[in-house]
């Protein structure tokens, strides 16, 4: 199946009602994110990514997770919320679909079950769109993920210039498509090819990370770090998150909401012990977390070559480079 490109517009319009959000990539306040479509939205499809990626969407930047108070006899009754509905995601990039992968490992394998996390999850249509062209900082290729496929997306549109191939490759995929059929017609075409100009090896990296625990690069690459956050902020894979509550006398919500492993508060336990006080031990944990920990525990890497933490890191502290650097190392 095909869809050209001047259908794409007619085809979101049908898309969206209110049995369902349609988020799309757009410019809200300046910022690149997906957004929810209304009639006011403008699609913005030729950007390579978001600068927020599309993680609030099954792990939202701040969200309740119940209500508890006390009844007239004095006992405490806990509300649970549920505030998941469903969702399409309309454009959504390979390596960003390769990060819901990741936070599906977090969030539902090994023993544990995110509630919250999965009943999003359930409710969400992915439609991905493959890549046309590269952003100076884009890697994914190197980190294993093709820029033109995403096998675990539900629909995949393969950039073809004027037109895109329309694969369903899920069950809820192909309902998908089905309801598309004003729009599409039958037809396949060659995808254009998606070149990338910033390229790293991997090979012999996680390995060779085992035993630099206390190698000096850490070091030599902690120095100008700010630790901002920035770069877990704007990751798609950092899941990292702190649970509070707001208490209205006898009445309060308990609440989670994002946090950084880049911050000296993240690790601070209740006795005063910090296991990790220093600004070395927490970037340190960060990158080995990417490239060792997380391909240790789950069989992949936590990073998925999107660019994002190389292009807005304020001091320029670029994995790409942490990466060459250990590759080199004899």
């Amino acid at each position: 199946m095909i869809l050209t490109k001047q259908n794409l517009m007619p085809l979101l319009r049908n898309l969206t009602g209110a049995e369902r959000d349609v988020f799309v990539p757009t410019q809200v306040d300046g910022v690149s994110k997906f957004a929810l479509m209304d009639k006011g939205t403008v699609p913005d499809f030729e950007q390579v990514n978001t600068t927020m990626p599309p993680k609030d969407l099954l792990f939202p930047q701040t969200q309740k997770m119940y209500h508890f108070d006390v009844d007239a006899n004095g006992s405490y009754r806990i509300h649970e919320y549920d505030e998941s509905r469903e969702q399409l995601v309309f454009g959504i990039r390979p390596c960003d679909m390769r990060s819901i992968v990741c936070l599906d490992e977090v969030f539902l394998t090994k023993g544990f079950v995110d509630e919250f996390y999965a009943n999003a999850r359930e409710k969400l249509t992915c439609v991905c769109i493959g890549c046309a062209s590269a952003a100076e900082t884009c890697f994914c290729a190197s980190m294993d993920v093709d820029p033109q496929l995403a096998p675990n997306a539900d629909v995949m549109l393969q950039d073809c210039g004027d037109v895109y191939n329309v694969i369903a490759q899920t069950p809820k995929g192909e309902v998908e498509v089905a309801a598309w059929a004003p729009f599409v017609e039958e037809g396949v075409v060659e995808p254009v090819t998606c070149e990338q100009s910033l390229a790293v090896s991997m090979e012999g990296v996680v390995d060779k990370l085992e035993g630099m625990y206390d190698h000096p690069i850490w070091d030599n690459l902690s120095i100008k770090c700010l630790n901002c956050g920035t770069c877990t902020y704007l990751c798609p894979t950092c899941h990292c998150f702190d649970i509070s509550q707001d208490m209205r006398r006898k009445d309060g919500v308990r609440f989670r909401c994002w946090d950084s492993c880049m911050f000296s508060e993240y690790t601070m336990m209740a006795g005063g012990h910090n296991p990790r006080p220093e600004k070395l031990e927490r970037v340190r944990n960060r990158f080995m977390h990417k490239l060792n920990f997380f391909e240790r525990r789950y069989g992949m890497s936590l990073c998925v070559g999107c660019g994002r933490c190389v292009e807005k890191c304020p001091v320029a502290l670029d994995i790409t480079r942490l990466i060459d650097d250990v590759a080199a190392i004899g």
